[in-house]
């Protein structure tokens, strides 16, 4: 547990930090100079950067959001999808942009939190690179399981048996530094056990590995693989909230077994560092005002997740929150990418 200790008070001082830095996003400037810069804005269509292929769940979300907001603020909102390279490429377009209001960046758990962990030559610092508007949808990740190799029916049931047959099972991911990987490997440190990790091309092939039996368990968004738990394709035996998951009630959390044991998959709408202060509010008001929705928040649960729509204050603690804890699990497993 002392590596447990060291990981939450590393997340406290940067929760703390965080909390610091956030009380910049109001700071009062000349209320003229505000007005007119938000007075304007947008006047033109903006560009929505995903550092993710289409059909991802962060593709999803934002295929969902765009016309609430082009309908909210009068212009498109245009995704533009740049995947590759672990969400590395779209980050750095969304780094690179002109800090205008006409583009942002919608970030995710392993693009904006995990690769500050895992690569050692990233040209940005993901804590400050960017300004954060609006964490916008949260959600579990989930840990499935094929029921032909492992009959356990709960959680404790199968970390004993998985320490009972040492490396003689394989987990699959979406590869190495995916929320899949690491959520697994904070899994197997808490849990003491031994897996072969199998990394994969993205959740599909993933999951389709699990169904097969080439191998036996992997975490997962819940969003990603909600069809394939309502089909019986794959069994859930946790979840990775501190609670329960609205669309999978009866699936308890992993902190009942693993008590604290949490990670979130999320996106949320950054900014690149210095654009005005007025357009981001502007723009986080209009995504606060999504929640209003109840078909748009049904819609997202439906997935498997929570429109959050929070203030930046507190997406601005979340990332800094999950590096911290990230970095504190690479240091400790090993964990680096190439």
């Amino acid at each position: 547990m002392a590596g447990r200790r060291g990981l939450l008070r590393a997340c406290m001082k940067g929760a703390a930090l965080a909390g610091a830095g956030a009380g910049t996003w109001a700071a009062p400037g000349a209320p003229r100079a505000r007005a007119a810069a938000a007075s304007g804005w947008p006047a033109r269509p903006v560009r929505l950067i995903l550092p993710d292929a289409p059909g991802s769940g962060n593709d999803t979300v934002a295929r969902l959001v765009a016309p609430a907001l082009e309908a909210a603020l009068g212009q498109p909102f245009v995704i533009e999808n740049r995947g590759g390279a672990g969400g590395r490429i779209g980050v750095e377009a969304a780094h690179n942009a002109a800090p205008d209001g006409y583009s942002f960046l919608l970030g995710n758990a392993g693009s904006n939190g995990i690769n500050a962990a895992i690569y050692r030559d990233l040209p940005y610092d993901l804590a400050t690179a960017f300004e954060p508007v609006s964490l916008l949808v949260q959600g579990p990740n989930v840990l499935v399981v094929n029921r032909r190799l492992l009959a356990a029916r709960d959680l404790p049931a199968l970390i004993a048996a998985l320490r009972a047959r040492p490396g003689a099972l394989n987990y699959a991911s979406g590869g190495i530094g995916s929320s899949a990987h690491m959520s697994m490997e904070l899994f197997k440190a808490e849990a003491g056990l031994d897996i072969v990790h199998v990394p994969y091309r993205g959740t599909p092939a993933m999951a389709q590995s699990v169904i097969a039996g080439d191998t036996a368990l992997m975490f997962a968004n819940l969003v990603n693989v909600m069809p394939y738990i309502r089909r019986g394709e794959l069994a859930a035996l946790a979840v990775t909230f501190l609670g329960r998951s609205a669309e999978l009630p009866e699936v308890p959390p992993v902190a009942d077994t693993l008590p604290g044991f949490e990670t979130l998959a999320w996106n949320g709408i950054l900014a690149p560092r210095g654009t005005p202060a007025p357009i981001r509010e502007r723009l986080h008001a209009a995504l606060a005002g999504l929640r209003d929705s109840a078909e748009l928040r049904d819609r997202v649960r439906l997935l498997g997740g929570e429109l959050v729509a929070g203030p930046p204050e507190a997406f601005g603690q979340r990332i800094v929150h999950d590096i911290a804890q990230w970095k504190a699990l690479a240091a400790r497993a090993g964990i680096q990418a190439e």
